[in-house]
């Protein structure tokens, strides 16, 4: 019997990546109220980024580009803002990171899969589809339909409960140092870490630390 019975995946940035352009779905979102764009989306993400309490995803979004208009001195109805951002994406425009498939099978062959993600069902299950994943993982766990997302550890207890193992029996694969490495290890589990940028993981220590995902059938011993 190898070290791990099960393996949880996340899904965004370690199984695959949306390709949509976002600058048209960000410059579009401000033409759809009638407001001259103002900032980038990576003044988006660094607004969002100080946000330490998650409400829900629109909220959070409606804060970001909150922030982003004050600093631009821009009048702008937030909420009407992140609907229409949201309202712009297609969640069918992904694929798979290099590698993906083969870790997936290889997970497949050393014993249960499932998936942990913090986005909420409607938008992942169709990302999901996408990828001709549908019934591929069990259990699924939708962090972002939760009280509480990654790194709390209640999605990652819930996903353990389900599969009837000991945590530490249950390897997490993802590629966030904050919301898979802590939420995982809080919660007893072992990581992989992807890193696929090669920064390293400062002060944190994840259990393996992966260079591409497809590097995971060499630590299942696949």
């Amino acid at each position: 019997m190898g070290r791990y019975a099960a393996v949880l995946f996340d899904l965004d940035g370690t199984l695959c990546r949306h390709e949509q352009a976002i600058e048209p779905v960000f410059h579009g979102a401000f033409e759809d109220l009638g407001v001259e764009p103002v900032g980038e989306p990576a003044d988006l993400w660094t607004a969002m980024r100080a946000i330490t309490e998650f409400e829900g995803e629109t909220e959070q979004l409606a804060d970001g580009i909150a922030r982003v208009a004050a600093d631009h001195d821009c009048e702008l109805d937030a909420r009407a803002w992140s609907e229409a951002f949201v309202d712009r994406l297609d969640w069918t425009d992904v694929s798979f990171l290099p590698g993906a498939e083969r870790a997936l099978a290889a997970a497949r062959a050393n014993g249960s899969v499932g998936l942990l993600t913090n986005g909420p069902e409607p938008r992942q299950s169709t990302k999901l589809a996408a990828l001709g994943l549908d019934g591929a993982f069990d259990p699924v766990v939708y962090a972002g339909d939760l009280d509480r997302r990654k790194p709390h550890r209640e999605p990652f207890d819930r996903a353990v409960a389900t599969l009837g193992v000991s945590p530490e029996r249950v390897l997490y694969v993802g590629n966030s140092l904050e919301h898979d490495v802590d939420g995982a290890l809080d919660a007893g589990l072992p990581v992989a870490w992807l890193d696929a940028d090669g920064d390293g993981p400062g002060d944190r220590r994840p259990t393996h630390t992966l260079r591409s995902v497809d590097e995971l059938a060499a630590v299942l011993g696949a």
